[in-house]
Order: structure tokens, then C-alpha cells, then sequence
């Protein structure tokens, strides 16, 4: 048996319901968090973990299960399920409308939701359907926008800052526990300073990545390739320096990008031009920010910044950042 489901209410602190609230729909909230075989357009989720909260943040349901992706689940290094443990999982096609039945009607939650919703999508659009989520919250950005003293993106920072306790990283279930319990005191200090829950839209994805293949001697789980990089034309306007964390992106600012992206990297970084910004090929004391869902990674770019300082957000807070970009003012 795969899959689940109790309700539960565990959270380590309570709060008075605020009379201020920020809008979003009646449904309340799922919180989700899924594992997969890699980051690429390609790879498929194997386990994936549902926290259901109502509008005040209180947990009514939680649900899990895992999915055998009939392929290699990847880096079992980090989320520990093997071939034999997937073999005799439900695949995606057989779980989808158990897992409609948990998001439907209401935002998904998720920390970096971009990756998690394309995910999903995904799964649901190579079985044919539309995955029943209407709008997302990503935890990164509302941590954010609630100027949460974090000395990083990651789930477990934000994690410590309200005294959740983690006890198995990288298992769904317990992923969307640690960040059901971390969300609720969100939503309570937005609503309580009146700061808006950062609802974004939710697009069907269709791109399933099918033709990625391994390349450039790459294991196939992370389902990208390298592609030569694009000659840009120079950006128009001059460095104004580092990105500070609560200040609006400017143009002229350099940014490099490092890692796997949910969005198309050449779209993600057609968007940034289109903005006004440089794209920077590597991290150097002039970056103003480095664009990574792996702050914590050993890539050359991110080994680079941490060396450095260079600030870091992950993808979906970039994607907000893009919102607003603010004009060159020439002194």
C-alpha cells in the first residue's frame, strides 16, 4: 500500500487568527513537495507528498505515495528510493486523479513551486489531463516579501527560523510536513502586515522534453543538455552593482544563471534581456546575482558566488524580480 492519509496537526506553535487577511481563494491551501529523478524537462517524479491546510493554515489531511517512473530514479544518493523500491509503486497515470483529488480547489504551496508545479504538469500532461491547480505560492518568494532574516533559499533554513524540526530531507511526505508547519506562521505574519500572498497564475506545461537524450557524457537523470552559448549583444546600460535582497532588480545588472531550470534557460534568459539586464557566462566580484534553485550546489558558478558573496535566488523569486524591473537612471 502506496499511498497515505491522516489528518494531523502537529505544528510546534499556535497563533490568534489576525483580522487582516491577505485575498486568496476559499479552497485553502495544498501543500506539496515531489521527488524526481532530476531537474530536466525529462525526468519524472517518484514520490510525491500532499499536506491539505484550510485557509487559516490549520492541517485537515496529508497524503502520500510513490510512483514508479518505468525508468532510472536518478539520484538515489539524495532521495534514497531505489529501482526495487519503485518497482512496485502506481505509476503516474494511476495516481493522477488521487492527487486531483487533493489539489483541486485550492493554491499549491510549494518551495520553489515553479519546479514542483512543472513537475506536476508535466506528469499530467504526458497522461493526457491538466493538472487542477489554478494558482501557486512559492515559500521562497513569500519568505521574501515577509523580509525573513534567512541566511539562504533553502527548506531547512526556513525551517529553523520557526522551529520546525526536519527528520527525513528529501522525503515528500516529510519535505511537505517541515513546509505545511513553516507556511502557516507565513501566512499568519502577511496577514498580519498586511503583506500579499504572492499568487501567481499556473500555466499547463506541454514541453515534456521528450527528445532530450544523454549528451556531453552527462547521466541521463538530469534531463538537460549543454547547447553552445548564445552570442548576446552588449546590454545597453551600465553595472549599478550587487542586487539587495527587498530592492527591485536594475538594468544594467549582470546575472548568471547556474543549474537546472524549470523554465527553458535560453527563454529565462531572453526574458532578462528583454528586461534590461546582462547575462553574465561566470560569477565574478561584478555579478550582481546569481539565479540557482542549488544554492548549496558544487557548481563553478556557485562555488563562485559563495566565495564572493554574490547574492543568490532561486528561480521563481527570479521570475518576480523580472516583474519589475527598475529603469537605468543615468547620474
Amino acid at each position: 500500500m502506496h499511498a497515505i492519509q491522516s489528518p494531523t496537526n502537529n505544528a510546534p506553535w499556535a497563533a490568534p487568527v489576525p483580522a487582516q487577511r491577505s485575498a486568496a481563494p476559499a479552497g485553502g491551501f495544498a501543500v506539496v513537495d515531489v521527488e524526481t529523478t532530476g531537474l530536466g524537462r525529462s525526468d519524472r517524479v517518484i514520490s510525491a507528498g500532499v499536506y491539505q491546510l484550510d485557509d487559516d493554515g490549520e492541517v485537515t489531511d496529508q497524503w502520500y505515495t510513490l510512483v514508479n517512473p518505468e525508468r532510472d530514479p536518478g539520484p538515489v544518493w539524495i532521495h534514497g528510493l531505489t529501482s526495487e523500491v519503485l518497482r512496485g509503486a502506481p505509476t503516474f497515470g494511476e495516481i493522477a486523479e488521487e492527487l486531483a483529488e487533493r489539489l483541486r480547489g485550492r493554491v499549491m504551496v510549494a518551495h520553489n513551486a515553479l519546479f514542483d508545479w512543472n513537475m506536476i504538469s508535466r506528469e499530467y500532461s504526458r497522461a493526457g489531463l491538466r493538472a487542477p491547480v489554478d494558482h501557486r505560492i512559492c515559500t521562497m518568494v513569500l519568505s521574501r516579501d515577509l523580509r525573513l532574516p534567512l541566511p539562504n533559499g533553502k527548506l531547512a533554513s526556513l525551517a529553523a527560523h520557526f522551529g520546525v524540526q526536519q527528520r527525513h530531507a528529501h522525503n515528500a511526505l516529510d519535505d511537505a510536513r517541515v513546509l505545511a508547519e513553516a507556511f502557516r506562521p507565513s501566512l499568519h505574519l502577511a496577514r498580519l502586515g498586511g503583506v500579499p500572498l504572492p499568487l501567481q497564475a499556473c500555466v499547463a506545461v506541454t514541453d515534456l522534453g521528450e527528445e532530450e537524450t544523454q549528451t556531453a557524457g552527462r547521466s541521463s537523470w538530469t534531463g538537460s543538455s549543454y547547447r553552445a552559448a548564445r552570442k548576446r549583444p552588449p546590454c545597453p546600460y551600465p553595472n549599478p552593482g550587487r542586487w539587495q535582497d527587498g530592492r527591485p532588480l536594475m538594468q544594467g545588472m549582470r546575472v548568471a544563471i547556474t543549474g537546472d531550470t524549470a523554465t527553458d534557460r535560453e527563454v529565462l534568459e531572453d526574458r532578462a534581456v528583454e528586461a534590461g539586464l546582462h547575462i553574465a557566462t561566470s560569477v565574478s566580484r561584478l555579478t550582481s546575482l546569481l539565479v540557482t534553485n542549488e544554492p548549496g550546489s558544487w557548481s563553478g558558478k556557485a562555488r563562485k558566488a559563495r566565495d564572493l558573496g554574490t547574492p543568490a535566488v532561486g528561480e521563481d523569486a527570479f521570475l518576480q524580480l523580472l516583474r519589475e524591473v527598475a529603469p537605468y537612471v543615468a547620474g
